[in-house]
């Protein structure tokens, strides 16, 4: 066993993309995320009930004929930092590519969704929605974790960068399951 001191000591003083996908590949246990600003983050894998609510987005998009190809789960993506959200949609014949790293270009990306967990509440309502609007990723979907699993969906206003509510988009995700998917 490392102590926390040895691993600080072998760390470079600026962390790449590529640094990071070098600790995710050494880690399969934990997932590491970088923001725009180099702060470093790296958290436990999703616990059965977040991997649950990713599964059934994921098999609700492929029903209504989206590829395997479109829809990816843990896709890094650069954005400026390395994020790693839970799920990806990308448009038909447009996959995820390595853009200046191993991490995913943003060139295709329709859609990033965040499930929230308990310790990621600001990152993925605050900072995340910021990262993602400034990379120019069109739609972005937050899955709260409460009573009614409320997926709110936001929409990339051209004119000011900055993601709005869709209208009525506060909505619960067994209802969502029960439309067809709208990215246009």
């Amino acid at each position: 066993m490392m102590s926390a001191e040895a691993v600080g000591a072998q760390m470079p003083t600026q962390v790449t993309l590529d640094d990071l996908a070098v600790m995710a590949a050494a880690d399969e246990n934990h997932r590491y995320e970088l923001s725009v600003e180099g702060v470093l983050s790296v958290v436990p894998p999703a616990d059965p009930d977040h991997a649950l609510l990713v599964s059934r987005m994921f098999a609700w998009f492929l029903t209504h004929g989206f590829g395997p190809d479109q829809v990816v789960t843990d896709c890094g993506i650069d954005v400026g930092g390395g994020r790693v959200p839970d799920l990806t949609v990308w448009a038909a014949g447009r996959p995820p590519r390595p853009a200046r790293s191993s991490y995913a270009g943003t060139d295709g990306l329709l859609l990033a969704v965040e499930v929230v967990s308990r310790g990621s509440e600001i990152v993925d309502r605050i900072t995340k929605k910021a990262e993602y609007a400034k990379a120019g990723i069109p739609r972005y979907w937050i899955v709260e974790r409460d009573s009614g699993t409320t997926v709110h969906r936001h929409t990339l206003d051209p004119d000011t960068g900055e993601y709005q509510p869709d209208p009525g988009q506060a909505q619960p995700l067994a209802w969502l399951l029960t439309t067809v998917p709208d990215l246009s």
